[in-house]
């Protein structure tokens, strides 16, 4: 069996990673190659380019770098036309993905999405494309396929994969103690992103807000996961913008960070749902180009942008996006998880009502949906 993948940045490769899993339980001798990044490389995948080379967000940046994207994605389709795996899989990526997905079903091959696009939250005339480009798309959400259905895409619900990584009881005493996390010391996680375009908007204001949290009390420390290859962009804006504060850089390890801090300083996408996942409140910060960022609210279809807002329906921890992004409203929001415990409390019994509801054997089944659509 040879099935071909393509994860665009971190959180695509972690959730192909764990479809690698149960792919490989189903077809033992399974051979995958495309572009992927560590997580997938640990599971045997043969990465033809890395997944960070599409780690790319907003529409400014991206027509930066649109001709080396473009020049990846048709040789990519090239190779697999000539090659013909049983099927490709495109992990996430919607920008990239469902162009390629489109001209190889057109070349006759199987094609399989995983993650559908948020069609429910902005660019709803991708359904359309999704159409056109999938033969299956597998959902991290429950409301997903019955909207899919309704445009005449086969679809099914598979959970999310991260609901079965994240254990329902969260280590956090062991978290702490790898970390060197005493017992009463106030830990804040830092997570500006996983994306190069992440680092350069996210982390400066984020590490600003470090240092003046730092200054308003001494006594609390700072983590900041740094994603594989960006440590020499993230140290140099820790030494400009947050000198002197203690804040602790490991290289990748998110989710003993998350599994460690009282609350998260964090950047919207896949990371603010694993922060849920470990019950972590957290302020929801995001700034883009301001061309971008104009263009993206436009078409919003929802009040919310974080997942966990969308999730629960309601604005269960603060978003801080853009012009609102400023050091002093992130640590005024930091500090308003810290002082009330109460409505801690009450966020993480929401956030364990999420788990079970996401949590199912995600491989198992999107394994399973795989196979019929390779039977069919």
């Amino acid at each position: 069996m040879r099935l071909a993948m393509a994860a665009g940045e971190a959180s695509g490769d972690l959730l192909a990673g764990l479809l690698l899993g149960g792919l490989k339980q189903r077809w033992p001798d399974l051979l995958t190659a495309g572009i992927g990044g560590p997580q997938m490389a640990a599971r045997g995948f043969e990465a033809w380019w890395p997944s960070d080379a599409l780690a790319v967000r907003g529409y400014v940046e991206v027509l930066r770098h649109y001709r080396a994207i473009k020049r990846i994605r048709d040789a990519l389709g090239q190779r697999l036309l000539a090659e013909r795996p049983a099927a490709f899989i495109g992990v996430d990526a919607p920008d990239f993905n469902l162009g390629l997905e489109a001209r190889l079903r057109a070349g006759g091959l199987k094609t399989v999405h995983f993650v559908c696009p948020s069609i429910w939250a902005w660019r709803g005339g991708r359904v359309k494309q999704l159409a056109a480009a999938c033969d299956h798309v597998l959902c991290l959400f429950p409301f997903e396929p019955e909207l899919l259905r309704a445009h005449g895409v086969a679809a099914t619900f598979v959970g999310h994969p991260l609901a079965d990584a994240i254990p329902l009881q969260v280590p956090r005493a062991a978290a702490r103690a790898a970390l060197g996390v005493a017992d009463g010391e106030t830990l804040i996680a830092v997570l500006p992103g996983s994306r190069r375009s992440e680092i350069q908007y996210d982390a400066p204001p984020f590490l600003q807000a470090a240092a003046l949290m730092h200054r308003r009390r001494p006594g609390l420390r700072f983590v900041l996961p740094v994603a594989p290859g960006l440590r020499a962009l993230v140290a140099p804006l820790v030494a400009r913008h947050a000198d002197g504060v203690p804040l602790q850089l490991t290289d990748g390890g998110s989710h003993q960070a998350l599994a460690a801090c009282d609350v998260t300083l964090i950047a919207s996408g896949t990371a603010t749902l694993e922060a849920a996942l470990f019950r972590r409140p957290m302020v929801i910060g995001y700034k883009l180009h301001p061309i971008s960022y104009r263009l993206m609210k436009r078409m919003a279809y929802q009040p919310w942008v974080g997942l966990p807002n969308i999730l629960c329906r309601d604005f269960v921890v603060p978003e801080l996006l853009q012009h609102e992004c400023t050091p002093p409203a992130l640590a005024d929001a930091v500090f308003a998880w810290l002082d009330q415990p109460a409505r801690v409390q009450a966020l993480q019994q929401r956030f364990e009502e999420l788990h079970h509801q996401l949590r199912r054997d995600t491989a198992r089944l999107a394994t399973d949906a795989i196979a019929q659509t390779l039977a069919a």
